[in-house]
């Protein structure tokens, strides 16, 4: 059984993707820089069919795979993210 935690991060995680996906903005005109943010939204799809499911362990581990999709897009210069987003990531 799924520890309550793991749907309630899950919860979290999901609504700072939603800000995410709806301020990001794909920097270089190359497919690489597409090919990033489909996986990263693919993984973010992902998370809500899980969470459908009750599969709340997996519907984590897909939104968490898709902030890293992000934060490595970030990283190569795929992405970029507002100044005030910029905490939230390693990069």
């Amino acid at each position: 059984m799924v520890k309550p935690e793991i749907k309630e991060r899950f919860v979290k995680e999901k609504k700072q993707m939603d800000i995410v996906f709806d301020r990001i903005e794909v920097s270089r005109d190359r497919i690489e820089s597409q090919q990033f943010l489909d996986m990263a939204i693919n993984y973010y799809k992902d998370s809500d069919y899980f969470y459908g499911k009750k599969d709340y362990l997996r519907a984590f581990e897909a939104i968490v795979i898709s902030w890293a999709y992000v934060d490595a897009g970030i990283k190569m210069g795929f992405f970029n993210v507002p100044e005030d987003m910029k905490p939230y990531f390693t990069s």
